[in-house]
């Protein structure tokens, strides 16, 4: 991978991520959406096309959503959508077309049209996602101009998104595939936007977006092998130790070393997962000189042994090239 690449790019190519779109919900108010807790690993998530919707999250927050927005929930919490009318819903009806599910219902009101499905991310990335993401991530697109950086990237979601809108409803061959490509590119792109808002949410988006700390982070996903000490990673801020620190701290919640090992670690159980090197290589591979070091590190951080990780993984392998 080229030294320029950007550190999203770079943390993306570590977590492995999915998604497919599954619902179309054409509604009228009243209407409400019920999303129970998800399966680990996955991450619902709603694009407004139409209309405005009322979002109750895990925390009991309240957030009103307005066409062009999205809205995520990396921890895969329950939640619930409705319109704002506080009236008994009206009864829905659902009907297969070719590329989704198209939900309609019996009301009369304002009219919503909303997109919904979910994004897989693998093992043991989903525990890195809801370390550093918040429960609730919206990004929002309705105001964009293409005037700043920030702008252009909520145009180039909503781009995106009317994408995926026409896929969903033309049926058209390939809408399917496609639909599940777009969704993985949407991750990226509700990341690079969320990441470059005047607010970025708290835990890594915000912190890759602070300009001075975000050296480290581009460093330590760069060349995660690399025996990083905190003055090198201060310095390359242009902090004292003491504040890089502390600034670090405060806006991951986890220590500069923390981060370094999660990103080790998430390498060494792709290595594991996919290749035949030995566990010493791997080991290197992700900066340890010591096999009983990265072992011991491995199993805390994974819950299991490197061999026990390795071998879940080709069994299962195996086991699917039986059935084919």
């Amino acid at each position: 991978m080229s030294e320029d690449v950007d550190w999203l790019s770079r943390f993306l190519a570590v977590v492995s991520v999915s998604g497919r779109l599954e619902i179309r919900c054409a509604y009228r108010a009243p209407w409400i959406v019920n999303a129970e807790i998800s399966l680990p690993g996955e991450v619902p998530y709603h694009l407004l096309l139409r209309g405005t919707a009322r979002v109750e999250g895990p925390q009991g927050e309240v957030v009103e959503l307005h066409a062009g927005d999205a809205v995520l929930f990396p921890h895969g919490s329950a939640h619930v959508l409705r319109d704002g009318s506080g009236l008994p819903p009206a009864r829905t009806h659902e009907r297969q077309t070719p590329n989704v599910v198209l939900s309609e219902n019996e009301g009369t009101g304002e009219p919503l049209d909303m997109l919904c499905g979910r994004f897989a991310i693998a093992a043991p990335h989903d525990r890195w996602l809801r370390s550093y993401l918040p429960s609730t991530l919206v990004v929002r697109t309705g105001g964009a101009t293409g005037g700043d950086e920030a702008d252009s990237a909520a145009r180039h979601l909503a781009s995106l998104v009317e994408l995926m809108r026409a896929e969903s409803t033309d049926g058209r061959p390939g809408g399917y595939a496609i639909l599940n490509a777009l969704s993985a590119a949407l991750f990226a792109l509700v990341l690079r936007v969320a990441s470059q808002s005047d607010a970025p949410p708290p835990g890594l988006l915000a912190l890759a977006a602070h300009p001075r700390l975000a050296p480290a982070i581009s460093a330590m996903l760069a060349e995660p092998a690399r025996a990083w000490t905190l003055p090198e990673l201060a310095a390359l801020c242009n902090m004292s130790r003491a504040t890089f620190m502390r600034r670090f701290q405060e806006g991951l919640g986890k220590s500069a070393s923390e981060l370094l090992q999660d990103i080790r670690m998430s390498l060494a159980a792709n290595e594991l997962k996919n290749s035949v090197r030995s566990t010493e290589a791997v080991a290197e591979a992700v900066g340890y000189q010591s096999v009983a070091a990265f072992r011991r590190v491995f199993t805390q951080s994974i819950g299991m042994a490197p061999g026990a990780w390795r071998r879940q993984f080709r069994i299962g392998s195996e086991t699917q090239a039986a059935h084919v």
